[in-house]
């Protein structure tokens, strides 16, 4: 009996010197899936989505440089910032030969995403953005000693490297899920998580890229100019509990995309380890009508 289901390969390509590990699945033919990840997640929070778009469409997922299986150099040998990130992930989009692509957008994936799509507006031919911010209003008191260690890091930093240890980061991906379905939070999510972010020097990188989050906020004007003049057809699969990006920034999208199709699930901030059938069924609908 012949398994008919995709095939995920697990690649790694040099971008600028260093090494960038992607998963890819579904013909090259097809039309292209970017998915981008968020912090301190990788690829692997895609891994059971890519199986379920992947007989329709050519599936991308990247590790960010610090992130997954990709390089993850000292931060005194590489330039840790979204702006960076952004340039490696166009790099690799256009190595692999993407002319046009819908984004998967969510957490750190969505100002580098979001940099990609409002810089070639044209390439881009649809957003699918989970827990991404784009507006103020998605800030929640989570952010308040980031945003506080990005004005003074030395003052701050002790209460910001809170954020990186195994009871934050478990806590990142079970907090707002409910009762009957934490079960389906698979514990190797942030164990990989912490596991990767433990390697010498991975705190550091990580502490760099809380500082440099900062200036992913001036160009969230240039974002909502994008989506006002391009109406790129979007969905939002949004945890409504989600304690790190309020379900505010989601509704935000609505000033500026008023066609976007907005659902608050009953989830946290990794909404597909508890909503993954919801999503992937949402996303396959809408990817059918929007992408010709």
């Amino acid at each position: 009996m012949t398994d008919s289901k995709p095939v995920v390969q697990h690649r790694t390509t040099t971008i600028n010197g260093v090494k960038v590990f992607y998963r890819e699945a579904g013909d090259p033919a097809a039309p292209a899936v970017v998915l981008l990840h968020g912090f301190p997640a990788s690829s692997h929070m895609f891994r059971n989505l890519i199986p379920e778009l992947a007989d329709r469409y050519h599936v991308i997922a990247p590790d960010h440089i610090g992130y997954g299986f990709s390089d993850a150099p000292p931060v005194d040998e590489f330039e840790y910032s979204f702006e960076n990130l952004t340039t490696i992930t166009l790099a690799l989009i256009d190595q692999l030969g993407l002319q046009n692509f819908a984004l998967y957008i969510q957490d750190y994936g969505a100002p580098i995403g979001l940099r990609i799509a409002s810089r070639n507006p044209d390439r881009v031919t649809a957003l699918l953005v989970q827990s991404g911010n784009a507006y103020m209003e998605g800030f929640t008191p989570f952010w308040d000693i980031l945003f506080a260690h990005a004005k003074d890091r030395p003052a701050n930093e002790a209460a910001v490297r809170e954020y990186l240890t195994a009871e934050k980061t478990h806590w990142q991906y079970t907090h707002g899920v409910p009762a009957d379905r934490l079960d389906r939070i698979a514990p190797d999510t942030w164990t990989l998580d912490q596991a990767l972010m433990d390697r010498p020097g991975n705190k550091e990188i990580q502490l760099q890229m809380f500082w440099d989050y900062q200036f992913n906020l001036p160009g969230y004007p240039d974002f909502q100019e994008y989506f006002r003049k391009h109406q790129p057809p979007t969905l939002i699969t949004w945890g409504k509990n989600d304690e790190i990006f309020g379900a505010a920034g989601a509704r935000a999208y609505e000033r500026d995309l008023p066609d976007a199709e907005i659902h608050l699930l009953d989830a946290g901030h990794f909404a597909l380890e508890s909503h993954g059938p919801e999503i992937a069924g949402l996303i396959r609908d809408f990817l059918g009508r929007v992408i010709v």
